[in-house]
């Protein structure tokens, strides 16, 4: 059975950084895009990063230039470095893929088609 498992959540004050990890088992990540989501509280779940397999990403608006989505050296690992965190960062992360080699072209709106999804980590940001 394929998991995701996402770790390196955390408490952190505004302008920290964490990096979280994105870990499947039964699944070679290297052959298939990964896509970031995240949930506020009483928001609806939004993507934030999409990396294709050929290590291409993507950013939404809101986090493009502080945030890096790259693969680990190993197949079953994908990274979200999050730097320069503000309050509105704050929230559940998620991975999710749809096994497919390339993000879909409507990655930044959509939630659905994905097969995958980790249980998500949660992310504060607070003075």
């Amino acid at each position: 059975q394929v998991q995701l498992v996402e770790s390196g959540g955390g408490t952190v004050q505004p302008g920290g950084s964490l990096r979280l990890s994105c870990a499947a088992s039964r699944l070679p990540l290297n052959f298939f895009a990964m896509t970031w989501f995240r949930q506020a509280p009483g928001k609806e779940r939004e993507a934030v990063s999409c990396i294709y397999y050929s290590n291409d990403t993507e950013y939404s608006d809101s986090v493009a230039g502080r945030f890096t989505n790259y693969r680990g050296t190993s197949n079953s690992t994908v990274y979200l470095q999050m730097n320069s965190l503000n309050p509105e960062d704050t929230g559940v992360y998620y991975c999710a893929t749809d096994r497919r080699p390339v993000c879909k072209w409507n990655w930044k709106i959509t939630t659905s088609g994905y097969d995958h999804w980790g249980q998500g980590t949660q992310v504060t940001v607070s003075s």
